[in-house]
Formats: C-alpha cells, sequence, structure tokens
C-alpha cells in the first residue's frame, strides 16, 4: 500500500480540475454572436398540384402539295426555308400533255354541236311533216330522242373541256396560302405524276403544341381554357399563355393517351420543337417556404429552424417544386408550427443564439 500512496494525491488533483474545467460545448456556445434573423412560422397550404405534359410544336396549316398533270419538271422557282405567298408559282411541269387534252376535249366538244345543230333540223323537219300526217308518231319521237342525246353530248364535251383546262393550269403548281417551304421533293428533270408529293408547305402564322394526355387526365382539360406553355428551346420566351382549341375525342391505342392542340397565337417558332404544357392537378396540403431559407451543404439542403430557447438548429430537408413567386414546396424536414428562418447567411451552426427581428 505504501508502494502507491504517492498516487492517491494526483488522481485526487486530476479529479478535481476535472470537475472545475468547464464542458466544451459550453464553451463552443459562450463563443457564437448572436444572429439577427427573420422567421415565418411553417404552415400548411392548400393549392392545386400541377401537372407536366409534354408535346411538340405544329403548324396550323400544311399541305403537301401534288399535281394531276403527268409530266417532266420543267422549272423549281423555290427552296426548304424559302417564303412564299398565295398563288404563287412554285413548280412548273411540261405542258405539252395538258395542251393536247385541251384540244381533245374542244375538237369533242365541236363534233358534239355540229351532231347537235344537225338533230335540231332533223327535228323541225319531222315535226312538220307530222303536223301534215306525213310522219308518224313512232318517226318523230325518234328525231326527239337523237335530238336530246345530242343535246347530252354537248353538255357532256363541254364538261370535258372545262376539266382539261384546270388540269392544264395545274402544270403549274402554286402555293394555297401565304407558307414556308419545308422541304423540296423534286428537282428539274424529275417526272411528277398525279399524287407524288413535290412540296411540302406550312403556314407563316399560327402555332400549335400537339399534347399528348394521359387518359387519366384528359377530363381536366376542356375547349377555350387557358393553359401555361414554355417551350425547352425557346425558355427566354418564358411562359406563354396558350389555348386549348382541339381535343381529339379516340385515344392512341399504342399508348392510351389523347392529343390536345394548344394555340401559341402569334408566337414564331420553328415546328417540331418540344414543349411543356402545366395543367391542373388535384387539391392538395403541402408547406410552401421561401427558397431564400433552403441552402445547400455537402450535397443536402439545409433549413435553420428557431428552437425553443431561441437558439440555431439546422434541419436536412428534402424540397419539392418551385413556385413562380419565389417560394418552394418542402416535402420533408419541416414540420407545420415550425419556425424558419428566411434569411439566414447560411447553414449556420446549431445552438447560434437567434435575434429575431420583427
Amino acid at each position: 500500500m505504501n508502494a502507491h500512496s504517492p498516487l492517491i494525491p494526483v488522481l485526487a488533483m486530476a479529479v478535481t480540475l476535472g470537475a472545475c474545467a468547464p464542458d466544451k460545448a459550453e464553451l463552443a456556445q459562450a463563443d457564437l454572436s448572436p444572429l439577427s434573423v427573420h422567421v415565418i412560422q411553417a404552415e400548411t397550404t392548400t393549392s392545386f398540384k400541377t401537372i407536366e405534359v409534354y408535346g411538340v410544336v405544329h403548324p396550323a396549316r400544311q399541305a403537301s402539295l401534288s399535281s394531276r398533270v403527268m409530266g417532266p419538271v420543267v422549272a423549281v422557282s423555290t427552296w426548304a426555308g424559302a417564303t412564299v405567298s398565295k398563288g404563287q408559282s412554285l413548280i412548273e411541269i411540261q405542258p405539252e400533255t395538258s395542251k393536247g387534252q385541251v384540244a381533245q376535249a374542244e375538237g369533242a366538244l365541236a363534233q358534239a354541236r355540229a351532231a347537235l345543230a344537225l338533230a335540231e333540223r332533223n327535228l323541225n323537219r319531222y315535226e312538220n311533216l307530222h303536223a301534215e300526217k306525213a310522219a308518224s308518231e313512232v318517226e318523230l319521237d325518234m328525231a326527239r330522242m337523237q335530238h336530246d342525246q345530242a343535246k347530252g353530248a354537248v353538255d357532256q364535251a363541254s364538261g370535258a373541256v372545262h376539266t382539261a383546262k384546270t388540269v392544264a393550269g395545274e402544270a403549274a403548281v402554286t402555293a394555297p396560302f401565304a407558307a414556308r417551304v419545308v422541304e423540296r421533293l423534286v428537282e428539274v428533270g424529275d417526272m411528277a405524276a398525279p399524287g407524288r408529293p413535290l412540296i411540302r408547305l406550312e403556314s407563316l402564322e399560327g402555332r400549335r403544341l400537339w399534347l399528348s394526355v394521359r387518359e387519366a387526365d384528359i377530363g381536366r382539360l376542356e375547349l377555350d381554357q387557358s393553359i401555361p406553355v414554355t417551350l425547352d428551346s425557346r425558355a427566354d420566351n418564358g411562359a406563354i399563355e396558350g389555348t386549348v382549341v382541339e381535343i381529339v375525342p379516340s385515344a392512341d391505342p399504342a399508348t392510351h393517351t389523347f392529343t390536345v392542340k394548344i394555340d401559341l397565337g402569334s408566337v414564331d417558332v420553328p415546328s417540331g420543337i418540344s414543349g411543356r404544357a402545366t395543367i391542373p392537378g388535384d387539391a392538395v396540403e403541402r408547406i410552401i417556404i421561401p427558397a431564400t431559407a433552403v441552402h445547400s451543404r455537402g450535397g443536402l439542403e439545409i433549413v435553420v429552424v428557431q428552437a425553443v430557447d431561441s437558439s440555431a438548429r439546422t434541419r436536412a430537408v428534402t424540397t419539392g417544386s418551385e413556385m413562380p413567386d419565389g417560394q418552394v414546396e418542402i416535402l420533408s424536414g419541416i414540420k407545420p408550427g415550425d419556425f424558419v428562418v428566411i434569411d439566414a447567411p447560411g447553414a449556420v451552426a446549431d445552438g447560434t443564439p437567434l435575434e429575431v427581428s420583427s
């Protein structure tokens, strides 16, 4: 025992010093300076959940032009990307064939008119003979029938002439409306034939976003409804107010989606680009706080809250959608009634005293 007795005073001194030493947390808290902040109390609000629907921009009008005239193409006066006016000549087809058809139709009309003139004279002669009892009823009826047949042949030949001239007029393919050339499908020397597309056009004015809407959401839309639209490649345009102009009543059997067409008004953008529309969903309760209250640290999203003792506490949160007014949805980490610091300089240390400004 005597051999170990010198250790007893040393241990007693260590215990005494340990008891007198302040706690490290107390020292750290004593070094924290008060932070002047503003706080808000988190509350649940009822709002409508938004549903994003994707689609593609189409022109209001589009056309693939062809000709009923068969023949080689002799001139092409436009190109892809060109702007054309209504009635402007775009493609010319060699007109010899159509001119020959017009000549044939006009020749047939002349023959029909000559036959009608002969039938009229013959009918007059038989009417006179029948009045003098020199011709029978049967002979008079035959003369009348021949006259009527000749008159019908004239009408038929006149229609053939009109048709031939109409077809001949299509030797020059013209724009049916003011448009932009999307694709030129023919070159000089190519053979044009009825039904073969020669050029594709889309209207200059009017763009529509064709949405693919799930069958579960189609009931949320109606004609003339205003829908906010965002074009992915034209984010500088911001949100565009579109209008529902058409709802296709049948669904695509492969995707089970409905096509809804949104008129974009006077917006001038290329067709084929993608866009998104936001439609209202179901009413939900959620917590919304200013986006300035959310800080990023180490890959986490942090919010500073005021504890019961008016000191700071950090909470890891999960955020949802951002609102246009600078608010953000909190999915987890904050509960109703929490006092959230909205202007903290960052993720402050736990235990920092908070001085709440009014």
